[in-house]
């Protein structure tokens, strides 16, 4: 493996929350502990100062954009050193704005790092496609967590070299622990009726989410009062208002700290991600891993971790699917739920480990 210093330029790294920060901080952990030196520019949106620090395996450059971002990436030029063997563009407008120039500056090649808003909005984004295509167009390599989205980027850059690499899990570390599972049960024993299933929909629940999807395909099935969702994280209004106005049985969560969740998951019996489009959300993989199944469509890289093995699938923005699913899930006993969260659960520790993902943005590196 060649000694590779990278300067890695992001809108989305901790202390920012959110499934980007934290697969940001993962994957650049990751490579620090393989050796390679990473400079991560974190373009932030708080108000914060400009700031160069150490941090184990490299620096950590804050450039707040604030209301002058052109400022900022001009300021954030003064703060870099030489040496550079490859810029990395982790996602967002502002950090594909800048990386194509200076990786020419620098005399380093691009490598892109597509999640999933940057293809699936980016391509139809008045403000942001042009953006997108002239990063797309200037890298080496392009990754994408979603197998789905190789075709969008070459709809815009027919040459670009595209490289699949899914997130991870660290199973290790990621589990139940007896006291959260004894929380789980008190909390779902005082606010769930008995015999309702508990579905999980987690993060930040946008429009692309599918929640309202979901609740229209709940009222349809004629199954709503099989079903409790437990919603955790940031709701849009009119979904808010439909819960209000009594849609189907639910518990409203506000947003939690990722190892907060556990106890909220073990108190599932599915987590739903109905999305319309995606990326590989966290939240998939982070249910799955822990034994919980999935209904879930097949948009983005969700088509990549689930089908009917390991949960309840549809085609992303098939009502009737949608539909056919949730009935399934209502007639699944006991033991059909524990054979599919066993699978998934199996899946996510054989396929989806930060040891495949290092190793797949190391060979990005090297190529």
């Amino acid at each position: 493996m060649t000694a590779h210093r990278v300067l890695w330029l992001t809108e989305h790294y901790p202390p920012s929350k959110g499934g980007m920060a934290e697969s940001c901080d993962r994957i650049v952990r990751g490579l620090r502990r393989a050796g390679v030196e990473v400079d991560v520019a974190h373009l932030t949106r708080r108000d914060r100062p400009f700031r160069a620090e150490r941090e184990v395996g490299g620096r950590l450059l804050t450039a707040p954009l604030g209301d002058d971002p052109e400022h900022a990436l001009r300021r954030l030029l003064t703060m870099l050193e030489p040496g550079y063997t490859r810029i990395v563009a982790f996602g967002g407008a502002y950090a594909m704005l800048a990386a194509p120039v200076l990786a020419a500056l620098l005399d380093a090649p691009l490598i892109t790092l597509l999640r999933g808003n940057d293809i699936d909005v980016g391509v139809f984004s008045i403000r942001r496609r042009a953006v997108l295509a002239d990063a797309l167009r200037a890298s080496r390599r392009v990754c994408v967590v979603a197998r789905s989205h190789a075709p969008l980027v070459r709809a815009l850059a027919p040459d670009a070299a595209v490289v699949h690499v899914a997130n991870s899990v660290d199973t290790e570390h990621w589990r139940v622990l007896p006291s959260e599972r004894d929380r789980a049960a008190a909390w779902r024993a005082a606010n769930v009726e008995p015999g309702r299933r508990t579905v999980g929909l987690v993060g930040q629940l946008k429009s692309k989410k599918g929640v309202g999807f979901l609740l229209d395909a709940l009222r349809a099935s004629g199954r709503a009062a099989d079903f409790h969702l437990v919603l955790v994280g940031e709701v849009e209004e009119r979904v808010r208002e439909r819960l209000a106005a009594g849609a189907v049985a639910h518990s409203a969560l506000p947003f939690l700290e990722r190892y907060d969740l556990p106890a909220v998951y073990a108190a599932c019996d599915l987590v739903a991600l109905p999305s319309f489009y995606d990326g590989m959300p966290n939240v998939a993989l982070e249910g799955a891993a822990l034994g919980v199944p999935l209904l879930a469509s097949d948009a983005g890289g969700l088509a990549d971790v689930a089908d009917d093995a390991v949960g309840f699938t549809f085609r992303a923005g098939d009502e009737h699917g949608c539909r056919d699913a949730l009935v399934r899930a209502a007639h699944a006993d006991e033991a059909t739920l524990a054979k599919l969260g066993a699978a998934a659960a199996e899946r996510i520790a054989r396929d989806f480990t930060p040891a495949a993902e290092t190793a797949g943005y190391l060979a990005v590196l090297d190529a």
